[in-house]
C-alpha cells in the first residue's frame, strides 16, 4: 500500500487564490499544477498518496458563529478514519482562529492546536505504527490586511496574534512530542491582495520543503 499523507487544513491546503491573474485557470482556486498538496504529490512520487482535505474558514476547535461546520476538532476523527491507514498527519490551522469574533489569543489558539493534535493521537487509524504528526504554522498575516476587503471580517488583532502563533505551536509540539514546521520561516510567499493567501510562488515553495521533510518522517 502507498504511504498516505493527510493533509488537514483550510484555504492555504484548498488551494484558494485571491487573485485570478495568478492561477493558470483565471480562477479561484489554484489548479492541480500549482497546489502544494499536488505539487507534493509529483515531488514524491507513486509509493505516496497525499491526500487534500482543505475546507475554507476551517479552525482548530471553534465554531464559527457565521459558517457552520468549520471547526476541525468536529471533523478530525472522521476524517482520518475515512482515509486510514494514515502514515502522516499534516496540520497547517490558524489563520483562521486569529479572527476577532473568536477572541482566542495565540496561546488559546495553540492549546487548540494541541487538543485537535490529541484527538488526532487518539484516533485508531494509525495501524501497527505510532502517531506520526506534522504541524506547520501558517506565515502571518500580511500588515497590508488591515487595508484590504477583509479587514472587517478579520479584525484589527489578528495580524499580531498570527506572528505570535509560530512560537506558540513550536511549545505545544515540543511538549506533545510531534514534528514541527514554521511556514512563515521557509519564507512561502502571501498575496498582495488580502495578505493571508499563498500565491503560486508560496505554493511551490512549500512544496518543496515539504518533499525534502516527509522522506524523513515517513519510514
Amino acid at each position: 500500500m502507498k504511504k498516505h499523507i493527510l493533509c488537514f487544513g483550510d484555504s492555504n491546503t484548498h488551494g484558494y487564490c485571491a487573485d485570478p491573474a495568478d492561477c493558470l485557470d483565471g480562477g479561484t482556486r489554484f489548479t492541480e499544477d500549482q497546489r502544494w498538496t499536488r505539487l507534493l504529490q509529483s515531488a514524491l512520487g507513486q509509493d505516496y498518496l497525499v491526500i487534500e482535505e482543505g475546507l475554507s474558514g476551517r479552525t482548530t476547535c471553534f465554531d464559527d458563529p457565521i459558517h457552520e461546520g468549520l471547526n476541525g476538532l468536529d471533523y478530525i476523527y472522521p476524517c482520518l478514519k475515512s482515509h486510514e491507514i494514515i502514515d502522516l498527519l499534516i496540520i497547517m490551522l490558524g489563520t483562521n482562529d486569529t479572527k476577532d469574533r473568536f477572541y482566542a489569543s495565540a496561546a488559546c489558539i495553540a492549546l487548540g492546536m494541541a487538543r485537535l493534535v490529541k484527538k488526532a493521537k487518539d484516533t485508531d487509524c494509525w495501524g501497527e505504527k505510532q502517531p506520526n504528526i506534522l504541524v506547520i504554522a501558517p506565515p502571518p498575516i500580511g500588515e497590508g490586511m488591515l487595508t484590504s476587503p477583509v479587514a472587517a471580517t478579520m479584525g484589527e488583532l489578528c495580524v499580531e496574534k498570527s506572528r505570535q502563533l509560530a512560537s506558540c505551536y513550536r511549545e505545544q509540539c515540543e511538549l506533545l512530542g510531534i514534528n514541527f514546521l514554521d511556514a512563515g520561516a521557509v519564507g512561502c510567499e502571501f498575496n498582495q491582495v488580502d495578505y493571508m493567501h499563498l500565491t503560486s510562488r508560496g505554493h511551490a515553495q512549500l512544496a518543496e520543503k515539504l518533499a525534502q521533510l516527509v522522506p524523513e518522517l515517513v519510514r
